[in-house]
């Protein structure tokens, strides 16, 4: 369950009334009129009726500038209905809360970039030594999933300000990983043949496979509330180490395993950005109002198009280059 806080003017009494009795809510309450005309109105809300709550308070009180409207977890309501013992592992969270989870850790500021410069440093040592401990510990502390996940919920809810920041922020990620690696490459001084480092010098149908299940079970662990700092580490395995194979390969002047790198980077992305949108497509992740699901719509499939078109010619070009490898 959550708990609604609604500061609205106490005109709009009757009619969030009426809509606690739409959407079934557990609780209402209506408080004092304050002397500022404003009136403080509770609701305990069932959260399959969230999302639908927001959306039509939203809209009621859109023309309310000082209208607020608060959204609290509930820990404990008691005694409890047959109602309310409901799965809670089956509830998915509402878009606000998507959104202001996503668009936080999408944000290019110090912490990402020395997130980014410590993975990348681990990542190169435990590639670098064949340790695959320690190239899992760069996993662990590597910041992708967030801008990843942020490009495909902005393409769900046609965010196009978050698809920005979320490209800027990836984009950025990605370069700075293969800048370190080619200087860690051009430093060291003997030739780089760890099994861990070539492993990611070509890509394999189950790299790509590794990719989309990893996007799929991060945008699903999103829209279910459930932690996702293993899932992250997943798409940090899909997209670090081949980011810093490639860089290592360029420092060390080797033209022909770092393109080979550069396709399995560029088909793991392509992977998890199309599974985490098809995921929130499948979810009803959509933005609140008629013309913006349509714009959201048209958005969301020329990406998952346009996504789907790359992933084939990176396949192809896969295969193509996988009988020229040594």
């Amino acid at each position: 369950m959550k708990y609604v806080e609604v500061v609205a003017d106490a005109g709009s009494a009757a009619t969030l009334a009426a809509l606690a009795q739409k959407v079934k809510a557990v609780d209402f309450r209506l408080g004092i009129v304050g002397d500022d005309g404003m009136q403080v109105t509770r609701l305990v809300v069932d959260e399959d009726y969230l999302q639908s709550t927001l959306d039509t308070l939203q809209n009621v009180l859109g023309a309310q500038p000082t209208a607020r409207i608060l959204v609290l977890d509930v820990e404990a309501s008691l005694p409890k209905t047959e109602e309310e013992k409901h799965d809670e592992e089956s509830a998915t969270t509402v878009r606000e809360m998507l959104y202001e989870d996503v668009e936080r850790n999408a944000r290019l500021d110090n912490n990402y970039v020395v997130l980014v410069i410590l993975s990348t440093v681990v990542a190169a040592i435990g590639l670098i030594e064949d340790n695959v401990a320690v190239v899992i510990g760069a996993m662990v502390i590597a910041p992708l999933l967030g801008p990843n996940l942020a490009l495909s919920l902005g393409t769900a809810l046609g965010e196009f300000v978050l698809i920005r920041k979320a490209v800027k922020t990836l984009a950025a990620g990605v370069l700075l990983a293969v800048f370190l690696s080619v200087v860690i490459g051009l430093l060291y001084p003997a030739k780089l043949v760890s099994d861990e480092l070539l492993a990611r010098t070509f890509a394999e149908v189950d790299s790509i496979a590794l990719a989309l299940a990893s996007g799929a079970a991060a945008a699903l662990s999103l829209t279910m509330g459930l932690s996702s700092v293993l899932v992250g580490v997943m798409v940090a395995v899909a997209l670090l180490p081949p980011a810093a194979t490639l860089g290592l390969m360029l420092g060390q002047g080797n033209y022909g395993l770092a393109a080979g790198a550069s396709l399995l980077l560029a088909a793991n992305v392509a992977s998890v950005n199309l599974a985490s949108i098809l995921v929130f497509f499948i979810k009803g992740i959509r933005p609140r109002t008629f013309t913006d699901k349509e714009r959201a719509s048209r958005g969301t499939l020329v990406f998952i198009i346009g996504w789907l078109v790359l992933l084939a010619i990176l396949v192809f070009v896969i295969l193509v280059y996988k009988p020229l490898q040594p």
